[in-house]
């Protein structure tokens, strides 16, 4: 697993979002040593498409979004929104591209000002770009939070301390719809919330995305979350990229160990249900301050080799729309598309 490669990476020209080879490290202090928290990984969204990113606490997942979105800039590799290259722009030339892609964070309530009035927080981004007048701001705002199942009149004259984890997540999809972005980056965003409310959140996306033409990356820990609200999706673990595919090839067929691990690992509400042999993955996470060597994976992979030690496995096909960065995949044959 985690490899490189641009096997899984479609035609450039119809993407609207292209990642390729990023790279994101953080200095450890003085001492010389740094973090590699996302390394070499490339992905594309077409229009319309939801991607799901999923994996461990700690994989890169977040760090992958942020760096899409600039938050900060990757240390290398390049990101296209509409074959515009972000990383080679700054200043003012990045901020006139900025509308087009929001984030939703992963704490709702932390990413809310606590000391201003909802219908303020919302109408910030239309103040900022000097949208249309103050009438027309706050009748958008009561618009759109009425579409995220949030009471206008209800909220206008109060704070984010009011209102529930579910109602603050909604406040911040309304926020980040303001200025009708073409692409938005959902950083876990039902992982705080009961389950109840996040099956709500989820449709809430679902029926969003469909109504303004959303381009989506989900960020998530959860397989079962993510299956039920992507057309792809793309397992990482400790900065690279293991498997992309289609979710029903990828949930039904898993390529990579690690893949069929956090499957398997799924409960299922049944208490007749078989128990199975899942024992979980061995040993712990290795640091991403020094990674291992070749396969990334390999130290917690029942099926590991020497040669997993000394090279690093590349993305390969081995199905319609499914690819993995293994030396020695699943049930599948690596074929030539």
């Amino acid at each position: 697993m985690a490899g490189s490669g641009t096997a899984h990476l479609r035609d450039a020209s119809a993407a609207i979002l292209r990642a390729e080879n990023l790279v994101v490290e953080f200095p450890i202090g003085s001492t010389g040593l740094k973090v590699h928290a996302v390394s070499d990984v490339s992905l594309d969204l077409l229009p319309g498409e939801t991607l799901g990113l999923v994996g461990e606490s700690g994989s890169g997942k977040s760090t992958t979004g942020r760096a899409l979105m600039q938050m900060p800039s990757p240390n290398s590799g390049s990101v296209f929104l509409e074959q515009k290259n972000l990383t080679e722009l700054s200043g003012a030339d990045l901020r006139e591209l900025r509308p087009q892609m929001q984030m939703i964070f992963q704490d709702p309530i932390s990413s809310l000002n606590p000391r201003r009035k909802v219908t303020d927080i919302v109408a910030e981004p239309l103040k900022i770009w000097k949208r249309g007048t103050t009438t027309e701001q706050y009748e958008l705002v009561d618009r759109v939070l009425e579409s995220v199942g949030i009471d206008p009149e209800g909220a206008r004259s109060r704070r984010p301390s009011e209102f529930s984890g579910g109602q603050c997540q909604r406040i911040c999809i309304a926020r980040s719809l303001m200025l009708e972005p073409k692409l938005l980056i959902c950083d876990e965003p039902v992982s705080a919330l009961d389950v109840s409310v996040q099956a709500q959140i989820l449709n809430l996306l679902q029926d969003l995305k469909e109504q303004h033409g959303l381009t989506m990356l989900f960020i998530a820990h959860d397989l079962a979350v993510v299956k039920n609200v992507s057309d792809r999706v793309a397992v990482m673990y400790l900065g690279k990229l293991c498997e992309v595919g289609d979710p029903d090839a990828l949930y039904s067929t898993p390529a990579h160990p690690y893949t069929k691990t956090l499957l398997d690992s799924i409960p299922h509400p049944d208490p007749d249900a078989p128990k199975g042999d899942f024992a979980g993955l061995s040993g712990e996470i290795p640091s991403p301050v020094a990674p291992p060597s070749g396969c990334r994976f390999r130290t917690r992979c029942p099926n590991a080799q020497e040669l997993c030690a000394q090279v690093e496995p590349v993305m390969t096909a081995v199905g319609d729309d499914h690819y993995v960065a293994c030396h020695f995949p699943l049930q599948v044959t690596p074929v030539t598309l």
